[in-house]
């Protein structure tokens, strides 16, 4: 195992003690947490290309961790009133039709590669901007104003725009599976 894919295994690690720290309002050991995970998170990609130690495990051990973070977080902030249910929602059923239609693509194809597009990298950065200044407002004191609803706007626009693209792309998948097998069975 090398050493970005054991920080990815460490931010995974590290999703069930910030769900925790959140439900009992320890909202600045939560900022700590998630901050150090953020940062990790670009670590572990840099080291990876900077070393020449980009794995496949990486390829799915990475977005596991960003959206186990980001998800329970979401999960555990809007329990606590921290967030919008509905944007909650939003997020979670994106992420659930995206590995959804990627575990059918697997299934129908026995083939799978990671690469997710720009606009899900901004849905991803928008998501991880807000969690974190929520922990920092409510852990710190600090106080943005009006940026966290800009940020639960960008995120909800995100969020719909990346899990829409996501239904284009595996419903096309689907299609062209379907027409494959239709030449097949007609030859």
């Amino acid at each position: 195992m090398n050493l970005p894919n054991t920080i990815s295994l460490a931010r995974i690690c590290a999703v069930p003690v910030v769900i925790w720290l959140i439900i009992n309002d320890r909202m600045t050991a939560a900022f700590w947490l998630v901050l150090v995970a953020a940062i990790s998170d670009a670590a572990d990609g840099a080291i990876a290309k900077h070393f020449n130690q980009t794995t496949e495990l990486g390829g799915y051990l990475d977005p596991i961790a960003d959206k186990a973070l980001l998800v329970c977080s979401y999960i555990a902030m809007g329990h606590e009133g921290y967030l919008p249910i509905w944007l909650v929602i939003a997020v979670v059923f994106r992420d659930a039709v995206i590995i959804g239609g990627a575990l059918s693509y697997h299934l129908m194809t026995q083939s799978l590669s990671m690469k997710p597009i720009m606009i899900s990298k901004i849905n991803t950065a928008a998501q991880l901007i807000l969690a974190v200044e929520i922990l920092a407002s409510e852990g710190l004191g600090l106080e943005f104003g009006v940026f966290r609803d800009v940020m639960i706007i960008l995120v909800a626009v995100t969020t719909l725009v990346s899990g829409a693209v996501y239904i284009v792309i595996w419903s096309r998948k689907a299609i062209e599976i379907e027409d494959a097998r239709t030449e097949n069975e007609e030859e």
